[in-house]
């Protein structure tokens, strides 16, 4: 479950949005202690854990690109040309 309202209505990409979370108690629990051993409030600590997760799907699902060089001379074109291995008999 997830509500949510937006607390700034700016459409700044830093707008901070209030949500409510439905999540297991023993998930909650454990992270209300960290929150009491690190001295902050459980916001906080719930608002860095979906920073985290935010960050490692976009670095997921952002596009590679690959840069490489022959050290033979051949082209893509001249390797792909070759097959891999001989169909099979």
């Amino acid at each position: 479950m997830l509500e949510s309202s937006i607390v700034n209505q700016t459409a700044s990409p830093t707008a901070i949005r209030r949500t409510t979370v439905a999540a297991k108690r023993s998930s909650l629990d454990t992270l209300e202690a960290e929150a009491r051993r690190r001295g902050v409030t459980l916001t906080a600590v719930l608002a860095e854990a979906i920073d985290e997760k935010a960050k490692s799907l976009h670095a997921a699902r952002r596009p590679r690109l690959g840069i490489a060089r022959s050290t033979d001379g051949l082209t893509a074109a001249q390797v792909t040309a070759n097959p891999v291995a001989h169909p099979p008999a």
